[in-house]
């Protein structure tokens, strides 16, 4: 898979050797997806995964759609 899903940040792999997504409210929070893209972002950094934070953004930047950010969201954190 894409390199910010390798565990080499030091983090513990996780289920098919990938990092536990971390933790990131978004229900409640402005829906704006500027916004929604800098939470992801942020969440992704305090767990210590800078590659997957970079791809993340890199990635959303190119969607499409809103929904097509929102399911990169879900692939990259826990959303709460």
């Amino acid at each position: 898979m894409s390199q910010g899903h390798d565990g080499a940040n030091g983090t513990q792999p996780g289920p098919h050797g990938r990092p536990p997504k971390p933790p990131c409210k978004l229900v409640g929070e402005d829906g704006n997806v500027f916004i929604v893209i800098g939470l992801v972002r942020r969440a992704l950094l305090k767990a210590g995964q800078e590659a997957a934070a970079k791809e993340f953004v890199q990635r959303a930047f190119k969607a499409r759609s809103y929904d097509e950010v929102l399911t990169l969201c879900m692939e990259f954190v826990d959303v709460r």
